[in-house]
């Protein structure tokens, strides 16, 4: 059982990123939802409340109003295993967003994610500093990360 769960706070439009969000990542749902009632302070029947997972991991998304913004202190980060899987979730997530740069994008609802490809820690780890160098070179010149190009720069091509 997840014991920490994220909460995303939202203004008004939680449910609507919610469903974009289970849309686009593969084995995830909503787990519940609560609604407003007649006393509010929403419109009765909107979201106040929902749980969804996304591959297994849970979240909470509240629809508490403008008082709170979300801003890329905090991100979500999506780790890839091929180039097919960065260029489908960077194309999903950054319609309607903003990109950004380092494999970094806001989506349209203004949550910041990171499309990492899995290889990427071994390369910006490699215990030859040219090599890691290199590929951080390549990497801060990207907005979506490439993951042929990340590997040539660590091969030093």
């Amino acid at each position: 059982m997840q014991k920490i769960t994220p909460c995303l706070w939202f203004d008004n439009n939680g449910e609507e990123a919610m469903n974009f969000y289970i849309s686009v990542f593969p084995n995830s749902r909503i787990v519940s939802a609560s609604r407003h009632g007649n006393a509010g302070p929403g419109p009765k029947g909107s979201l106040l409340v929902g749980i969804f997972e996304l591959q297994g991991r849970e979240f909470m998304i509240l629809n508490g109003g403008p008082a709170h913004k979300l801003t890329e202190a905090a991100s979500l980060m999506a780790t890839c295993e091929n180039q097919q899987q960065v260029d489908e979730l960077w194309t999903r997530l950054s319609e309607g967003g903003e990109e950004g740069r380092c494999g970094w994008l806001k989506d349209r609802f203004g949550l910041s994610w990171q499309i990492v490809p899995s290889i990427l820690g071994k390369l910006m780890s490699d215990p030859d500093p040219a090599r890691s160098g290199r590929v951080m070179n390549a990497l801060l010149q990207m907005r979506k990360l490439d993951i042929a190009v990340l590997q040539q720069a660590y091969a030093g091509e």
